[in-house]
């Protein structure tokens, strides 16, 4: 006698064949190990700094603001293992604790300037019209300052410090990306299902919310993963010019450019490892950057296989 199963039963037996989110996670994981092993690995450096940050005053064997004038400019030994600075510091405290501020500030300005710039690409892209046409004309204006420039020029109107260094890189993040969101939310309300939504009546902001804004979420990702490498640049850079972060709070650019200020030939210990964090941090977060395009973009994922 055949027996038929009940809607119930159905239901249960789909959802005991889903495989559960840690599944999903470890899947994907998988996926993006086997299509992009360089994003991956980008992507565990920067964890690892980014805690080594966050847990600085329980990894930096030293404090990095104590003195100690009779081991001025040491080489690398087992008690300092990257040697010591002009007044005595250790090298390694200093440049776990500037990891801190350097990321600190990358991270805040990248928030801040990728966020604004997200949303005014997308009310610019939908809206056009006059809005648009003033906006656009404002974000030429700033784009014809190069970055460094425009964020000296807001440094010194604004004056040095942790919270103006902040606010001048965001400055300098918002008409790339502002431009870049335009030209994708340009296209995307071009769309048949953006056309469905307006037949229905759903209001502008409704649609800017609920179909616009969430397709450009992943080119917005790629842009906040390649201006954070950007962003540390800009403040290890004016830091470096003396008007970022002020000593004797260490970040990785000023910990540069005092020592090459002080010195025409300073230790080697005291230029290569700053410049080696530096270069390696913008080096895993532009690789992450690209990696995410090429998952994220369906064209470039097609064509990778």
């Amino acid at each position: 006698m055949a027996t038929t199963s009940s809607p119930s039963h159905l239901a249960g037996l789909g959802t005991s064949l889903r495989p559960s989110p840690a599944t999903r996670w470890t899947q994907t994981f998988l996926r993006m190990c086997r299509r992009a092993p360089l994003g991956v690995i980008s992507a565990v450096l920067l964890i690892i700094v980014a805690l080594i940050a966050i847990m600085a005053y329980d990894v930096a064997p030293f404090d990095p603001l104590k003195t100690n004038f009779a081991q001025t400019r040491k080489p690398p030994s087992m008690l300092h293992l990257i040697g010591t600075d002009n007044l005595g510091r250790d090298t390694l405290s200093r440049l776990i604790h500037g990891a801190r501020v350097t990321l600190f500030v990358a991270a805040t300005s990248v928030i801040i300037g990728d966020g604004i710039g997200f949303i005014l690409g997308v009310l610019s892209g939908y809206s056009g019209k006059k809005f648009d046409m003033v906006l656009q004309r404002i974000l030429e204006v700033l784009l014809a300052f190069p970055t460094l420039i425009l964020a000296m020029l807001l440094l010194i109107g604004l004056g040095a410090g942790l919270r103006t260094v902040i606010i001048a890189i965001a400055v300098t993040r918002v008409p790339g990306t502002c431009r870049v969101v335009r030209s994708v939310v340009l296209s995307v309300r071009e769309y048949q299902f953006v056309d469905a939504a307006r037949a229905l009546g759903a209001s502008p902001w409704r649609i800017m919310r609920r179909h616009v804004a969430p397709q450009c979420l992943a080119p917005w990702l790629v842009l906040v993963t390649v201006n954070l490498g950007t962003a540390i640049f800009a403040e290890a850079a004016l830091s470096f010019l003396g008007i970022g972060i002020q000593p004797p709070a260490p970040s990785w650019g000023n910990m540069l450019g005092g020592v090459l200020a002080e010195a025409f030939k300073p230790p080697w210990w005291l230029v290569i490892f700053p410049g080696m964090a530096i270069t390696l941090t913008v080096l895993c977060c532009n690789l992450l950057g690209d990696s995410l395009r090429d998952l994220l973009d369906p064209r470039i994922r097609k064509r990778l296989g």
